[in-house]
C-alpha cells in the first residue's frame, strides 16, 4: 500500500484526506509508475479548496502531473527503471492524478525525464513551466525576436508567468512583469524582468485601443487584464493566452486585431500532441538550468497541500509548489 492524497464527495460537500492506494486502485493503462513528486497548481488548488468543477470523477487523486520512475511496462518504448514525466491528458480531473505514491496511465503520455533535470528538478517546472516554454516556442514561431521589442508576462509571480520570465530573458528578450505584488520587484527582477508594470494599469475598463507599447507576450490571467495587453499590442504583435486566473471572459473588441493585424494565440497544455511536449521539454533543458528553479520553487509535503491550495487561491504564493509524495 501507498500514500495518496484523496478527494470525496460527501453529503456534507467534499472531503479531503490522506489515506492509501494499491494497484488495484488504479485505471488501465500500460505502465506503472512510483512517482515521487508532483506540484500543486492552480487547478489543483481549486479542486481541493472546491472552488470550481474540476473533478469529474469520484473519488479523486488530484495533481495535473507527476514525475518518477517506471515500476512496470508493457509498453514499447519504456522499461522499469526510466524516469518520466507526464503533464496534463486529464489526470486529477477524469483519472487519478499525481498526488499518489503510484500512477498506472497508457505510455504515450510519458515524456522521458532531460538528463538535465532530476525527478524534483522536473515539477520545479511542471506543468506550469511546460505550459509557459510552450507559449515561448508560439512567440517564436510567430517571429518575435529580441530586437521585436518589449514583451509582457501577466501573473509574473505564479508558476508559469517566474519560468516565462526566466526562460524569455535568457534568450535576449526585454521581458516586464506585470504583478499586483510591488514588493516582490527585487525577486522578479532577480529572474530576469527589466522591471515591473502594477497591475492595475490593465485591470481597469477596457478601451478599444490603447498605445502601442508591446511586441506581444505571455498572458496567464485573462479576463480585463488580458483586454487590456491586447489594446496596447504594437503592429503586428503576438499574445500567447494560457491562464484565466482573473476570470474567463474576455470583454474586447476586434479593433486589435483588424486595426494592428495582432496575433492572440490560444495555448493548450492538457492534450498538445507528444510531439509538441517533448519539444517543450527538450528546449526547457536547453535553456532554463536547473539551478535556476530553487529561485521560483520550494518543495512541501502531501500533508501540506490542502492549506497551500488555499494560500495559491489567496495570491499568496510565489512560484512553484513542488510536491513531495512520499510513502
Amino acid at each position: 500500500m501507498s500514500k495518496a492524497l484523496w478527494l470525496e464527495k460527501t453529503d456534507a460537500g467534499q472531503n479531503v484526506r490522506i489515506g492509501t492506494i494499491s494497484e488495484a486502485d488504479l485505471p488501465e493503462g500500460e505502465v506503472i509508475v512510483d512517482v515521487s513528486h508532483s506540484t500543486l497548481n492552480y487547478k489543483d488548488a481549486l479542486a481541493i479548496a472546491g472552488k470550481a468543477p474540476i473533478v469529474r470523477s469520484w473519488p479523486m487523486v488530484p495533481g495535473i502531473d507527476f514525475a518518477g520512475t517506471v515500476k512496470e511496462s508493457h509498453h514499447h518504448e519504456w522499461q522499469a527503471g526510466d524516469k518520466v514525466v507526464l503533464n496534463g491528458w486529464g489526470i486529477g480531473e477524469t483519472r487519478l492524478g499525481g498526488m499518489a505514491s503510484l500512477a498506472r496511465v497508457p505510455g504515450d503520455w510519458l515524456v522521458r525525464l532531460p538528463d538535465a533535470y532530476s525527478l524534483e528538478d522536473a515539477m520545479a517546472i511542471g506543468t506550469a513551466g511546460y505550459t509557459a516554454m510552450l507559449a515561448v516556442m508560439r512567440l517564436e514561431e510567430a517571429g518575435l525576436k529580441p530586437d521585436s521589442g518589449p514583451l509582457l508576462v501577466t501573473g509574473a509571480m505564479g508558476g508559469v508567468g517566474s519560468v516565462a520570465i526566466l526562460v524569455l530573458a535568457r534568450l535576449g528578450f526585454e521581458v516586464w512583469a506585470l504583478t499586483g505584488r510591488p514588493e516582490e520587484e527585487a525577486h522578479l527582477k532577480a529572474l530576469g524582468a527589466a522591471g515591473i508594470v502594477p497591475r492595475e494599469e490593465l485591470s481597469g475598463k477596457q478601451k478599444p485601443l490603447l498605445k502601442e507599447r508591446w511586441a506581444g507576450g505571455v498572458d496567464a490571467v485573462g479576463s480585463h487584464v488580458l483586454a487590456n495587453f491586447l489594446a496596447s499590442t504594437r503592429y503586428r504583435g503576438t499574445v500567447a493566452a494560457c491562464g484565466l486566473a482573473a476570470g474567463m471572459d474576455l470583454p474586447v473588441t476586434v479593433a486589435p486585431f483588424i486595426l494592428r493585424g495582432i496575433t492572440l494565440a490560444g495555448i493548450d497544455s492538457v492534450y498538445v500532441p507528444a510531439v509538441h511536449r517533448r519539444a517543450a521539454w527538450h528546449r526547457l533543458a536547453k535553456d532554463l538550468p536547473a539551478q535556476r528553479l530553487a529561485a521560483i520553487s520550494r518543495t512541501i509535503a502531501l500533508e501540506e497541500v490542502q492549506a497551500a491550495a488555499t494560500d495559491l487561491l489567496d495570491g499568496k504564493v510565489k512560484g512553484r509548489l513542488v510536491v513531495e509524495i512520499g510513502n
